[in-house]
């Protein structure tokens, strides 16, 4: 998958490098944001999108292992690469964008691991916002709604999943193309007075 990535993306102009890490371990993001200095010598953008989770669990369900896995994929990798990437963000008056999640929001069914992560990435932007901005750095969240992915698959089929189609005001669950004029905009200069929001992209769901 990275592979094709960074091969899409190279044949579009772009330089691109990768590395693989696990999130929750601060030694191997210190490193990963090391490297990326060492080849480019600066960090404009970060961009928090990583996170495992068990769904489907009722919270009673859950085992600690369960909540282990989506807060350190999601809730502690945010704080370290956010920790790592603070004093290079400084330097470029840079952007950080995080994404947090409608789970949490609206309280989804089955996703109590999942949503608490969301949650405190969600509450940690509005921190980090407030605690940066005197830097310049614009600190932000995405929440996702209903998304159209790989791992939506079988929900959608599921009658579950067709009443939350029901319930989405834009009829249709969210494609990963959804976000990508909302990443740019949070990272380019046209939200430069923007910070420490959180922007639903769900097609009206948590309007209705």
């Amino acid at each position: 998958t990275l592979e094709k990535a960074k091969a899409e993306l190279e044949a579009l102009g772009a330089q691109v490098i990768y590395f693989t890490a696990d999130g929750a371990e601060e030694d191997a993001v210190n490193s990963v944001v090391a490297q990326t200095i060492e080849k480019y010598g600066r960090i404009d953008v970060l961009i928090n999108n990583a996170q495992a989770s068990k769904s489907g669990l009722m919270l009673e369900e859950h085992t600690k292992k369960d909540f282990d896995l989506a807060i350190n994929s999601g809730l502690y990798a945010t704080f370290f690469y956010m920790k790592a990437c603070f004093p290079h963000l400084k330097e470029t008056k840079g952007v950080i964008i995080n994404f947090a999640s409608g789970a949490g929001l609206n309280g989804r069914l089955g996703q109590s691991s999942y949503a608490a992560a969301k949650e405190g990435i969600r509450g940690m932007t509005r921190v980090a916002a407030n605690e940066w901005g005197q830097y310049g750095i614009n600190v932000n969240a995405i929440a996702p709604g209903y998304m159209d992915t790989e791992m939506s698959k079988d929900l959608q089929q599921m009658e579950q999943g067709k009443q939350l189609t029901k319930r989405i005001p834009m009829g249709r669950w969210g494609h990963p193309e959804d976000l990508m004029g909302t990443v740019v905009f949070l990272a380019s200069s046209a939200s430069d007075y923007i910070s420490g929001v959180t922007l639903p992209v769900d097609g009206g769901h948590l309007a209705s």
